[in-house]
């Protein structure tokens, strides 16, 4: 195989391996070891700015002997299968961004999808990521949370989809732009509510790292003013409503779906999962307020 290293290449095979690598999100020595070795043995890089690749490479001494080629949003599909060929023919490619993980909000998706497609081996080299490491330092909830990328740029888009998860009971993280960042939060205190805990993430590991944690609508007047650098920005997961736990309020809630043309069973499905009890709790409910034995 060409192009192999120990560290990297872990199965063999007559293709080569596409390699996805964590690049730091602002240190250089955040780097790891498996990233030096792949950067100095690829090759082929696909760098999403190959300016910045050559850079991080001075940074930590690494010769770059590879062909390096630009992979970038505007380039993707086309490039993916230049890229593609590359590994059928049996040279592995190193995908690297300009911060974090290949993939997450960069390019890299559609190369990994059609490398599985063909049965090309695909391997991660872990790394830095904004996503986890603003989570832990955000202060908020991470046994559940998900990942929103960057939230639509035009208002009423961005408003549609902030309405789609203001039940979200997960911690979500999106990335922002610092110039849409103020726009965001307060779009964000109106769809989720003022008080909705959040946390501003700024140049994360960078010299200037700075977290704000905060009420969305403190935050939202904070950044009005204007704020650089690269942002991440957790906000909590929606609070627990109180649900319906007396019998005759399970089954006056089934009576108005009933009402309003929800067959019955349907119903009942559905405010039990609205209010978390059972189906039977709802069943027994609607049968003890009907005095219906059936």
């Amino acid at each position: 195989m060409t192009g192999n290293s120990a560290d990297t290449k872990e199965t063999g095979g007559p293709t080569g391996t596409l390699l996805l690598g964590a690049a730091p999100i602002g240190r250089a020595d955040d780097a790891s070891p498996r990233l030096r070795a792949a950067l100095a043995a690829a090759p082929v890089i696909a760098a999403e700015d190959t300016r910045r690749l050559r850079r991080l490479a001075g940074d930590l001494g690494v010769e770059l002997t590879g062909r390096i080629v630009s992979y970038y949003d505007q380039n993707e599909r086309a490039r993916s299968a230049e890229l593609l060929a590359e590994l059928l023919a049996g040279r592995d490619v190193l995908v690297v961004t300009d911060a974090g993980m290949p993939g997450v909000s960069d390019p890299g998706y559609r190369l990994v999808v059609a490398a599985v497609a063909e049965d090309v081996p695909v391997r991660v080299l872990p790394g830095p990521s904004a996503v986890t490491t603003a989570l832990i330092m955000s202060g908020l909830p991470t046994d559940r949370f998900c990942f929103e990328g960057f939230p639509p740029r035009k208002p009423g888009e961005r408003a549609r989809r902030l309405a789609e998860l203001a039940d979200e009971p997960r911690t979500m993280v999106f990335f922002e732009s610092p110039r849409r960042l103020a726009a965001t939060l307060a779009a964000m205190a109106e769809a989720f509510g003022g008080d909705r805990p959040a946390a501003v993430c700024r140049e994360l590991t960078k010299t200037y790292e700075e977290v704000r944690r905060g009420p969305l609508a403190e935050l939202a007047g904070w950044a009005a003013p204007g704020v650089l650098g690269e942002i991440t920005l957790v906000v909590g997961g929606a609070p627990a409503r109180a649900g319906l736990t007396d019998p005759a309020d399970l089954a006056a809630a089934v009576a108005a779906r009933e009402g309003a043309g929800t067959p019955r069973k349907q119903a009942i499905s559905e405010i039990a999962k609205e209010n978390g009890v059972p189906k039977r709790t709802v069943y027994d409910a609607v049968v003890a307020a009907r005095g219906d034995s059936r």
